[in-house]
């Protein structure tokens, strides 16, 4: 069976630590007979170097593992934005997203069920007449399977949908 050894030990720092051992005897690293100085023997001396060895070890992993995770990507010291980035930012996103559409079970008439950006909540948006220009299937097809509809159509929608959506925040 294999004995662990420390992660710090490798064989190039093993070597190191033999070649210390023999030239000083086990005592002084400095070659020194009967030396009074503690912070010279060898013992108090290798101490020391695994420290440093560790601390180097700790150093190389933390680089490492920051440049296996980084993005590349500049530290942001005040977010991710500016003042003006944030409000360019915003403009330009979306105020609703179009989840669907669907059939209502009442009236039979197709709706439009829609999230508002930024919230929980859900428009579903009747759509009245304005699918009446595309074939039963074509309906059929963008109801189940989220097929797309003919340019025209798909404006009609998009435009009583921006309209119900701006009534809903204008109220």
């Amino acid at each position: 069976m294999r004995k662990h050894l420390p992660k710090w030990v490798t064989p190039s720092r093993q070597a190191y630590l033999v070649k210390l051992f023999l030239d000083s005897g086990g005592f002084c690293i400095y070659g020194h007979k009967n030396c009074p100085i503690p912070e010279h023997h060898y013992q108090l001396v290798i101490e020391h170097i695994i420290d440093d060895w560790k601390e180097d070890d700790r150093y190389e992993w933390l680089a490492e593992r920051k440049a296996i995770h980084s993005l590349g990507e500049p530290p942001y010291k005040e977010g991710r934005f500016g003042s003006i980035s944030s409000v360019i930012f915003h403009d330009k996103q979306p105020l609703y997203y179009l989840e669907g559409l669907g059939i209502d079970g009442l009236k039979l008439q197709p709706f439009a069920k829609v999230r508002l950006a930024n919230s929980y909540m859900r428009l579903y948006v009747s759509l009245g007449d304005s699918l009446r220009g595309v074939s039963k299937n074509k309906r059929r097809k963008a109801i189940r399977y989220s097929k797309a509809l003919p340019r025209e159509v798909e404006a009609r929608v998009s435009q009583q949908v921006w309209l119900a959506v701006r009534d809903y925040l204008n109220h």
